[in-house]
Formats: structure tokens, sequence, C-alpha cells
């Protein structure tokens, strides 16, 4: 069966290109290359577009004889969707409805919809149920809260089956180590303390699920759509939270080399806390994490990333998250990890 993956040429993305194959299907990736990488393009066919062109789009559907869509395609940092918002709405948001909207014309019908915890803001309690209240603090929460929202209504009214995932920080690399993690600024954890520890950068910014697990959720709520499950919200991760100095430590560990590290300001529009329930996910597509420990997260991004090397362009700026001073000044912190924040909670005294 042919799959569209927009935003396939991307990090979660182009992981899951690969577990469709593994599943034994066909996905065809549009992607405008504007985040994602031609060279992670590896199963099926790239077309180079946007979505914002409707008549490529129905063009794609019609004449790949698209059948379903697993849709990442977005703007995904939340500092800059604060000083952004119009960008991220009109991508996000707008965009997506154009995709809705060809899809149903063609009559295509079922889409698995890339989401996130981010929905949730600030969490009354962790972890975090798919019942619990979406309240998001940012523009990038925000737009797809709203895509949700499209989603349940496209259901109603037109029939359309949807799986919306809510995940946050997706980590690590592809175990066979054909394909792996570079974002230009990179913002998450793991790939910034191991380049870091390899030297690639100066000091740490700290602004997890294994995205091999998240690849294979995507293909696990499109085998329950086609075989009639019903339209559902669920969240992925682990359920655990881990400390930015067990993070570190792991890293040290794994590659041999300290990492070094800086305090840092929390980023604008991110929770402190947020750590998701993965039982409903667990219960309606048999699912669990299976490459998702901490120390297995942070092998397979350090092999791709000594293999690899991607680009490193030095510390990005405005977009640090809250991190331990190095050595033994290093001070407790909370630090989701797995479906959980891209916020730390600090230590008294230190918010």
């Amino acid at each position: 069966m042919r799959i569209l993956v927009t935003g396939g040429a991307g990090y979660i993305g182009s992981h899951t290109a690969k577990a469709l194959v593994q599943a034994g299907h066909e996905p065809v990736v549009f992607d405008n290359l504007s985040e994602g990488h031609r060279w992670s393009v590896k199963w099926g066919p790239l077309v180079e577009g946007d979505l914002s062109d409707g008549a490529l789009v129905r063009q794609v559907i019609a004449t790949h004889g698209i059948k379903a869509v697993i849709h990442f395609a977005a703007h995904a940092y939340v500092g800059e969707s604060m000083h952004r918002p119009r960008e991220y709405f009109r991508n996000n948001v707008t965009n997506t409805l154009g995709l809705l909207d060809a899809m149903l014309e063609a009559g295509v019908c079922r889409i698995v919809f890339s989401s996130s915890c981010a929905t949730y803001g600030i969490p009354r309690n962790v972890p975090i149920t798919e019942s619990h209240p979406q309240n998001p603090i940012s523009p990038y929460g925000e737009s797809k809260r709203a895509v949700e929202r499209f989603l349940y209504w496209y259901g109603q009214a037109y029939g359309a089956d949807w799986m919306a995932l809510r995940y946050f920080n997706a980590a690590g690399a592809d175990p066979d180590g054909e394909i792996g993690e570079d974002h230009h600024p990179e913002t998450h954890l793991i790939p910034i303390a191991i380049q870091a520890a390899l030297g690639k950068r100066p000091f740490v910014e700290v602004d997890y699920i294994h995205v091999t697990d998240l690849a294979r959720a995507h293909v696990l709520a499109l085998h329950y759509l086609l075989g009639g499950g019903e339209s559902a919200a669920l969240n992925f991760g682990t359920g655990e939270g881990k400390s930015v100095r067990e993070v570190i430590a792991a890293v040290e560990r794994v590659t041999g080399h300290r990492v070094p590290v800086r305090e840092a300001a929390r980023r604008s529009g991110d929770p402190r806390v947020l750590v998701a329930n993965p039982a409903k996910a667990g219960r309606i597509l048999d699912w669990k994490p299976q490459y998702s420990s901490l120390d297995t997260i942070v092998e397979t991004a350090s092999r791709w990333h000594q293999a690899h090397s991607p680009g490193v362009a030095g510390p990005d700026q405005g977009v640090s998250g809250w991190v331990a001073q190095a050595g033994e000044r290093s001070l407790p912190a909370t630090y989701a990890i797995s479906g959980g924040g891209v916020a730390v909670e600090p230590p008294p005294g230190r918010r």
C-alpha cells in the first residue's frame, strides 16, 4: 500500500519511512527540504514540494495512488514559535487543512498525525493521560491542538479516520546506523551533549522515546485505522523522567568523554515538566518501547554522530533550556525523558 509521508525527509519521518517498508508498505515522501535532508530519503521516492501548493499535493495523491497519509510536516521549535506565531499557524494549521481537503477530494480518508505533548501546556499532574486538559502555552502547542480539533470535526462531518500521536522529545538513531538526527539548529539534549563530548560544540544548552519506537508507533496506528479502528489521540513515552545529570552521565559513560556544560535560562514556552502516560497506546495498539532505555538511546545516537558527523554551526542562541553546572557543582534537576518535557525543573532558587 502506498502511504504519503509528509515531512518524510525529516528525523522522525525518515525513520517511519523505513518502518513502513519493513511492514510491507511503499512510502512516498513529500518534503520541501527546509528542515529535512535529501540523503535521509532512502525508502521510496521523494517529491520535493510544499504543502501550500495544493495542486501539487493533489497531483501526488492521484499519481501515486496514495491510500493513507502520515503527516509530520510542520515547524517544530517551541521557542521560535513564541516570536513567529504567524508562520507556525500558517504552516502547521493552514497547510494541514489544505492537505486534509486534498485527501478527501481524492477519497483518501485515513491519516496518522504527528502531534505533541506540548498541547497539554503546564500539567496538573504527571504522568499525563490523554484525558488531561489541553492548555498549550506556546503557538507551536496551540497549532498542534488546533489540528487535533480539525481532525475530530473532519471525522464527524466527512468520515475521516485519524490517529493523533502525542509525544515530545524523540531521541536516538536508527539501530542499523542508516539514518539519524541532524537538526540545524539542534535543540535536543542528547545530540547536543554528544556533540559537546565529541568536541563539536563548546558547551551544552539543554533544551526522550527512541525514534525507532516512535516510527513503529506510527505504523501500528496506520494498521489500526486500516483495520477499522476508531479515531483517537494517544500519548507515547516511557512514563519516566530523568535528571539532567543522569542524561549527561550516560553520554559521558557511552562516549568516554566529559561533557562541558553551563547554566542557561529555561526556554520560553516550555512547561517545566512533561511526562506522558503511554498506557492507552499499549492497550489499543499493543505498543511498548523496545529501544527507549537511556543507554540504548545514547548509544545509537552516539554511533550515528561519530560515524556521520552532522554539521554543527556552534551554540544555538535563543533556544536554550536549563543546564546543570558541570562537575561537582552540578545541581539536581528533573528533565522529562521520552514523551516528557523539553524543559527542565531547576532546583529551588534557580528558577
